[in-house]
């Protein structure tokens, strides 16, 4: 089954961490921004990058938020989480912090994005799995996240359907 998934992330520091996992086969994943293309939306102001966000969740099921060190909080991670939300896209977390970087370093576990949010009485993050490898060498973190990633985008899409 072709799975359809926008990935967010914060894009600076994570986006070479977020480029493996969206080179894991089973995902067929939204096309990634070059840098090019990242500063030539950014510089046309909020709008354009709005509807850049909603152009590339168009069609996609699940929306796998890419957790890094500074992800919860920020502005385009909140509106991406809110968007895939009320468009009815399953939505999971996977903490990233142990992929290493074009440096070959890791950074540090992020806090969880979705305890911002709630839905009704509830926290989102009582609703939306998050997944952390249980290792720290990066190759089998990889590994760890490829092997189960189909299953955790299908159980998301799954868990959306109840709410």
């Amino acid at each position: 089954m072709a799975r359809r998934v926008f990935y967010s992330f914060h894009y600076e520091p994570d986006n070479w961490r977020a480029s493996k996992i969206r080179n894991i086969g089973a995902i067929e994943g939204n096309q990634p921004a070059t840098d090019n293309d990242w500063e030539t939306v950014t510089d046309r102001g909020d709008a354009a990058i709005e509807k850049w966000i909603k152009d590339q969740m168009a069609s996609r099921s699940c929306a796998v938020v890419l957790i890094g060190q500074n992800t919860a909080g920020r502005k385009w991670i909140k509106h991406e989480i809110r968007e895939a939300w009320n468009g009815g896209m399953g939505l999971l977390g996977i903490h990233i912090h142990n992929i290493t970087n074009s440096s070959d370093e890791q950074s540090d576990m992020g806090t969880n994005p979705f305890s911002e949010f709630k839905i009704g009485d509830k926290s989102l993050s009582s609703i939306v799995k998050v997944y952390d490898p249980p290792f720290s060498r990066s190759s089998i973190v990889y590994n760890y996240i490829a092997d189960n990633i189909a299953d955790w985008i299908d159980e998301a899409i799954e868990i959306r359907k109840k709410y």
